[in-house]
């Protein structure tokens, strides 16, 4: 046979596309259109029963190599998803020429679950990093024979062990003719990637044939499902070679695991200093490691010292996104800290702060303090550690910001950066002279530089150690930054400074919440492709390079932006969204705006709510006259913010003092008794408040015909109108998060949720969350035998009761419970029991999820306790309260928790479940 001139290819791929949709192959080079749908090749449909069949031929020069990838366009060319990953073509040199390829591919969605294992989650923690060495070619290359067709077969497997390698069975003798031991081995050309060509006669066309798996010692295991099938050609002459991409290997079994939930300060040791540290993780991770446990999900770990006091123990709101917090060194691991004053200090703090509950601020100071003596000792040589000189150099373009961020908080006694002066702005030649080796200032700076270096140093060992026990630690993504942070202070344009972020009300809080975030410039970010994001997550894959949860993935969607001078979650509206206009009210015979978008407050509303006497008063000392029988607010009590934290004025009455409460929660109801929500920034745009059915405001108007109307313009804006905009927004931000790792990313996704959350987050990969109690449909309880493989189930979380608290606390949904989900008979127990945690733990680790995760809390209600403690002491959030103190710390230490008759539970849960497999363990505690 001559070298080939022109070959035809035949690509032909399966998809069920939505009406107007179709398929167009794209590649690099001018022949595929340079990834460029509009120059791509488009592909024509067909049916085969009821599956749509894509195909498209191209007559091309004979290159050595071809990539190329698929793409669904709309009517208008828009791409409306890529394939994932991408398809190289090889194409033998001795090719006739006009010889043809038959290409069939397999399409492939970010969603299929095997993609998870090509997360590091897997490959270098959980699976082991192991690595499955190339296999040379068994013999030439076969030749093209009179009679034959050259079949290249493909398929893709992460999740192979050391010494397993893919072969091919089926019905033709190259095959060994479905003999399994005679199966033909096929080469790992790529990571996960296997591939064998073989000389088949047409005669053994339509061809049937599975793959195999055959360990190092023999054995054989053949993959799940039906046969596959290559069809005979229906027409025309016969294929030369034929392309098979069969995707991944289908396993029997698809891999679930479990984990256990807990923030980092609520771990106990006999080594800890008034809560859990970096070092405290290791035991934790022995633990999981004795027991089969694969995940330990921790919350954020970013230093939150804003304010300065116990506030700060709230994690979620990041002094600098990139910073580890000082609460969590572990001292004795200091350079120096064996010094026998330094251990006398260390010990003294130890025994001061062994207390039930953490206390934030003398647990940070006492670390600080000891923290600063032995930095003092050790700077001389510092400056001179090359160590920690590479480590400053390798983080400069954030750490030196944040010292002096730290510097100027402590110097001008706020971490409020307007306050700042000429400082207000960040300049480094400005404040190039802070850091001159004589002044003190550089040595406060250089001390903040030491901290993140040790804590980078201790938190990267215990990163090592999960890898080494394959477990992986997941960290969590805060959605926002606090206002007064190093990151408002270096990227202003990054933020809408002049707003806050929170949520609206849902389950958590009835009244929504206000985080005081400020909103993100979603359009100033994507000027420069999110790289504040993927800085960020690049960052954070340093520590955890598995597996992150997102918190309030909806904001990537849509976040809830509330106004500067409210404080209620309830007076926010979407960012982004489509506003109602005032035109659009006013086509419909809407006029009275001052109606509508002030607060509807009038004397019998107030008398309603205070009684006659105390309703005069506070509609003379807060109110002034307005339209009609309506008051206005003051213009100094206008705010709510301002409302939020009034106190008593002065000339108020006795009885209006010691009414003071009832008086001041009913000015904040009043001040929300609104409909319409003006957009600062243009007056054109109105908002719906939230529920404003609910409201008096709505039930006085007199307006049968105002009324239907907001009431339908609340219903769209809520739930209709949006969706479109939101689902581009997630489609621009979510690839950039993914795309900048290869960590396993799962979104908490609970709450008020936008109809194109969920599948938006399929179509990517990303893992949901399911809470039992908290179920997406109608029904009171989920039931997690009807969770999806893509999600993480969990009974409980760190911003709920725990569920031995939640069991407890409502007796009749107690019973309900227990008779619908438990199937219990008679009255239910009282309490929740080591043998109710169990049941609830069982259906848990039985559901279809890839994961289940349990909070600390649930792990040690699973058996009973010499000491126990209260259920309403273990909870580590209120959401309802916007001023929670985080810290709460287990009453065990971790070397009590990790006793043999937990772990025997906590083996058999995983066992009976098969998320955990006896030769993972290093020791059986329980019989199989």
């Amino acid at each position: 046979m001559s070298p080939a001139g022109e070959v035809t290819l035949r690509f032909k791929t399966f998809y069920h596309t939505q009406w107007g949709e179709a398929l167009v192959l794209c590649g690099p080079g001018p022949m595929l259109g340079n990834l460029d749908v509009e120059r791509g090749h488009k592909l024509e449909c067909s049916h085969v029963g009821s599956t749509l069949v894509w195909q498209t031929s191209l007559r091309v020069a004979h290159p050595a190599d071809l990539l190329y990838k698929y793409a669904v366009v709309d009517a208008r060319l828009n791409v409306v998803k890529w394939e994932s990953g991408s398809h190289t073509l090889h194409l033998p040199a001795d090719l006739v020429n006009d010889a043809i390829v038959t290409v069939t591919d397999v399409w492939e969605d970010d969603s299929h679950p095997a993609h998870l294992f090509a997360r590091s989650a897997f490959r270098k923690a959980i699976l082991g990093d192991h690595q499955i060495p190339r296999l040379a070619a068994e013999g030439p290359r076969p030749s093209i024979c009179e009679g034959h067709a050259l079949v290249k077969f493909q398929v893709r497997d992460w999740q192979l062990k050391e010494g397993q390698q893919v072969c091919v069975t089926g019905g033709a003798p190259g095959l060994g003719s479905w003999q399994l031991p005679q199966s033909l081995s096929l080469r790992l050309t790529a990571p996960s990637c296997w591939e064998v060509e073989v000389s088949i006669p047409h005669t053994s066309f339509p061809l049937t044939y599975k793959y195999v798996i055959r360990g190092a010692d023999g054995t054989l295991l053949l993959e799940a499902g039906e046969n596959r099938m290559m069809p005979a050609p229906k027409e025309g002459p016969l294929p030369l070679l034929v392309v098979r991409n069969d995707s991944f290997f289908r396993h029997e079994r698809r891999w679930r695991g479990a984990g256990v939930a807990v923030p980092v300060f609520s771990l106990r040791t006999e080594a800890s200093v008034g809560c859990g540290d970096f070092a405290d993780l290791c035991p934790l991770l022995d633990f999981c490691r004795n027991t089969g446990l694969s995940v330990v999900q921790l919350l954020p770990v970013n230093d939150t010292s804003v304010k300065g006091d116990w506030r700060d123990s709230y994690p979620y709101s990041s002094l600098c996104v990139f910073a580890l917090h000082p609460l969590y060194l572990c001292l004795d691991r200091l350079p120096g800290a064996d010094a026998s004053a330094i251990q006398e200090e260390v010990a003294e703090a130890r025994r001061r702060l062994n207390l039930p509950d953490m206390d934030y601020e003398q647990t940070l100071a006492a670390k600080l303090a000891i923290a600063r003596k032995l930095f003092d000792a050790a700077f001389p040589q510092l400056l001179s550690d090359p160590a920690f000189l590479e480590f400053c150099a390798h983080h400069e373009e954030w750490l030196k910001p944040y010292s002096m961020f730290c510097y100027f908080q402590s110097f001008f006694g706020t971490a409020d950066h307007t306050q700042w002066g000429r400082y207000s702005a960040y300049d480094p030649r400005a404040t190039a002279k802070f850091w001159r080796p004589d002044s003190e200032s550089a040595r406060d700076m250089w001390f903040c530089s030491y901290l993140q270096y040790h804590l980078h140093c201790q938190l990267s060992a215990a990163s090592a150690y999960a890898r080494e026990r394959h477990v992986v630690l997941k960290g969590d993504l805060p959605i926002g930054v606090d206002k007064c942070s190093v990151d408002t202070w270096l990227y202003p344009n990054l933020f809408h400074m002049g707003t806050g972020t929170g949520s609206p009300p849902d389950w958590f809080n009835q009244d929504g919440q206000n985080w005081g975030f400020p909103t993100y410039n979603w359009e100033e970010m994507a000027k420069d492709d999110y790289s504040w994001w993927r800085r960020r997550l690049a960052q954070m894959a340093r520590y955890f390079q598995a597996f992150f949860r997102v918190d309030h993935i909806i904001g990537f969607f849509r976040i809830w932006e509330i106004p500067g001078d409210c404080w209620s979650g309830m007076m926010g509206h979407f960012r982004p969204c489509i506003p109602i206009a005032r035109a659009e009210l006013e086509a419909k015979g809407i006029w009275d705006f001052h109606r509508l978008e002030e607060p509807y407050v009038t004397l019998a509303l107030l008398t309603a709510e205070l009684g006659d006497v105390l309703a005069a008063e506070a509609a003379s000392a807060f109110f002034e006259p307005s339209y009609g029988d309506r008051l206005r607010f003051r213009e100094e009590y206008a705010s709510e913010v301002v409302l939020r934290t009034l106190t008593v004025p002065e000339g108020m009455s006795g009885l209006a003092v010691s009414a003071w409460p009832r008086i001041h929660e009913t000015l904040l109801l009043m001040r929300r008794n609104v409909l319409l929500l003006r957009d600062p920034e243009d007056p054109q745009k109105l908002y719906p408040r939230f529920d404003l059915t609910k409201t008096t405001s709505f039930a006085a108007l007199d307006n049968v015909a105002w009324a239907e109307e907001l009431a339908w313009q609340h219903d769209d804006y809520f739930y209709r109108r949006q969706e479109e905009l939101w689902r581009a927004q997630g489609h621009r931000t979510l690839p950039a998060l993914l795309s900048s790792s290869d960590m396993l990313m799962c979104g908490e996704d609970l709450g008020f949720t936008p109809a194109c959350v969920r599948p938006i987050m399929e179509e990517l990969g990303i893992l949901a969350l399911r809470i039992q109690r908290m179920p997406s449909g109608q029904e009171e309880f989920g039931d997690p035998a009807d969770y999806p493989y893509m999600c993480v189930a969990s009974p409980s979380s760190h911003d709920t009761t725990t569920t031995r608290a939640w069991y407890e606390e409502d007796a009749p949904r107690r019973q309900r419970y227990y008779a619908q989900v438990l199937g219990g008979e008679g009255p239910a127990p009282a309490s929740c029991t080591p043998e109710i945690m169990r049941a609830i733990a069982q259906q848990h680790v039985d559901s279809p999820a890839v994961l289940a995760i349990f909070p600390i809390q649930d792990i040690i209600a699973l058996e009973t306790w010499d000491r126990v403690r209260p259920a309403s002491e273990e909870t580590i959030n209120a959401p309802s309260n916007p001023e929670h103190y985080w810290r709460y710390r287990m009453h065990l230490t971790l070397r009590e928790l990790d006793c043999p008759r937990l772990q025997a539970t906590v083996q058999g849960l995983l066992l009976s479940s098969g998320r955990c497999l006896a030769g993972d363990l290093p020791r059986l505690m329980v019989e199989e």
